[in-house]
């Protein structure tokens, strides 16, 4: 599909987002852990989430989708049956890190495998803490297929400092952590996002948060409850539509129910120090996540600087903060941001990459990129690289660009937000799909 975004009319509008990603992805395996039947309403549809609930269908756990709710018949920690045949994730990290952890759980064997792109992503950083906790898992030269043999159980407790701040391997180990013989305490450099925590909570695992960067896990002695919840709307795809309302002059946008859960709202927080007037209303807290709404009113921006712990927390934000930053006042720096060379593609060399393609001044650094933004864009024609967060945001810089955008291969937007292009029209963009 090639996906043609033009200059655009004022946006106005109000829309809800489709479920979270990073909710949508643990509430399927969480549920399949839990002793009965689950509910969880708002799933997010896609290509990433489909790969985690084709591994439930390879482990023989019952699952029904109705629209976005979904039905989980969990058969508990340690009721799970051998695939017979290896665990396809499909592109999704996210499927194959935390599924390692509950196969490491459940004790069962399995081999988990996906596509030539996830194949490149590193694994030794759950391998290697994984095999410390006497968890039988091998990798490939470091990376996918992972294999996994029976453990002895329980597993060790263990005190594990994480390399790097991530909510995957976090969250794997945890999950691992359900069958130990005692506590399990992470620590981590920086804060990641804590949906894993939240969850686990809400299934009656006690979970302590010491202190920023360090939670504790203490094994259940009774099953996991079954979870009953709405998922908030997915922050990560509402970053596209914000930035698309904060760069078309005259915009004004009402994002509804959109998770605001601290360890992702970073990107709100880089915007404001732009300038960016984003207002919060309807805040509440569903499911133990907090959410509200967004109103997006455009004005001018200025460059800023990202670095630190505000990089874990807009991690998977930076091609559309990119596009902010583009198109904005003076010079933006980003810092510290070396693990973005390691998602669905190189995301620091692609994004500079591309966006130079449409004529934007950016300059690549080792952990990050320098902007020095402009009024408008050019425009031109783009690769998205396989990457699904680099398609969307490409797309939206053409609302703002002299002549329009031209993304190819942006099917790969279905991957995280099938809608993507439909909403975009819904608050008036000027999009083009050509099969």
């Amino acid at each position: 599909m090639i996906l043609h975004t033009f200059p655009s009319p004022p946006l106005h509008g109000t829309t809800l987002l489709p479920g979270d990603k990073s909710i949508s992805h643990r509430a399927i395996l969480f549920a399949a852990l839990a002793d009965g039947e689950s509910r969880a309403e708002n799933l997010l549809v896609s290509g990433v989430t489909r790969a985690m609930l084709d591994a439930l269908t390879a482990l023989a756990i019952p699952w029904q989708l109705d629209g976005t709710t979904l039905t989980v018949q969990g058969r508990g920690l340690r009721h799970w049956p051998a695939p017979a045949q290896p665990i396809n994730c499909g592109n999704s990290a996210t499927t194959m890190r935390l599924l390692a952890g509950a196969l490491a759980a459940s004790g069962v064997t399995a081999v988990l495998d996906g596509t030539p792109g996830l194949r490149r992503r590193p694994m030794t950083r759950i391998v290697n803490p994984l095999q410390q906790m006497g968890v039988n898992i091998r990798a490939s030269e470091g990376c996918a297929p992972l294999l996994l043999g029976e453990s002895d159980m329980p597993l060790t407790a263990v005190q594990y400092t994480l390399p790097v701040a991530s909510a995957q391997v976090k969250s794997c180990l945890l999950l691992a952590g359900l069958v130990a013989a005692g506590p399990v305490t992470l620590r981590e450099p920086g804060p990641s996002r804590d949906h894993t925590e939240r969850m686990l909570r809400a299934m009656g695992v006690q979970v302590d948060t010491l202190h920023e960067g360090q939670v504790t896990l203490h094994p259940p002695t009774a099953p996991l409850r079954p979870l009953q919840m709405t998922i908030p709307g997915d922050i990560s795809s509402a970053a596209f539509l914000i930035v698309a309302a904060l760069i078309v002059p005259g915009s004004q946008v009402t994002l509804r129910g959109v998770g605001l859960n601290p360890t992702r709202t970073g990107l709100l927080d880089a915007l404001r120090q732009m300038g960016a007037r984003i207002a919060i209303s309807n805040a509440a807290e569903v499911g133990g996540e907090p959410v509200g709404d967004l109103t997006l009113t455009a004005d001018e921006l200025h460059g800023t600087e990202v670095g630190g712990d505000l990089v874990v927390r807009m991690i998977d934000e930076f091609p559309a903060f990119a596009v902010a930053a583009a198109l904005a006042e003076g010079q933006t720096v980003v810092r510290d941001a070396t693990e973005l060379r390691h998602k669905e593609s190189d995301r620091i060399t692609a994004l500079c990459r591309e966006l130079q393609a449409i004529g934007a001044d950016v300059t690549e650094t080792a952990d990050g990129f320098i902007i020095n933004g402009q009024p408008r864009l050019p425009g031109g024609t783009v690769n998205p690289h396989g990457d699904h967060r680099l398609a969307m945001s490409l797309a939206v810089a053409g609302l703002a660009s002299a002549q329009g955008v031209i993304v190819q291969n942006a099917e790969i937007t279905h991957e995280s937000f099938p809608s993507f292009a439909d909403k975009l029209v819904a608050l008036g963009a000027a999009v083009k799909r050509d099969a």
